[in-house]
C-alpha cells in the first residue's frame, strides 16, 4: 500500500513538472502536447486542491471547536 502511494506521488510530481517546467518550450504543433492540459490548468488545479484542503480542515476545526465545550463552561454561562 505504501509503495503504491508512494509510486503515485512520484509520478504526479513529475507529471507536473514536467507539465509546467518543460512543455511551455516544446512547439505547441509536437505530438507529445496532446498528452498534457492546456496552461491554465496547471494553475487551477493546485488552486482547487488548495481550496479544497483549506475548506475542509476550517470545517474540521470548526467542528471540533463547537463539540469541545466542556461541561464547567457550559455551567458557567448559566
Amino acid at each position: 500500500m505504501g509503495h503504491g502511494i508512494f509510486l503515485l506521488a512520484t509520478f504526479a510530481f513529475l507529471y507536473y513538472t514536467i507539465w509546467t517546467l518543460i512543455m511551455p518550450f516544446v512547439d505547441t504543433t509536437h505530438p507529445i502536447q496532446n498528452l498534457f492540459p492546456s496552461r491554465e490548468w496547471a494553475i487551477r488545479i493546485p488552486v482547487m486542491i488548495l481550496l479544497l484542503a483549506a475548506g475542509t480542515i476550517g470545517s474540521f476545526v470548526g467542528i471540533v471547536m463547537v463539540r469541545s465545550t466542556s461541561p464547567r463552561a457550559i455551567r458557567q454561562q448559566r
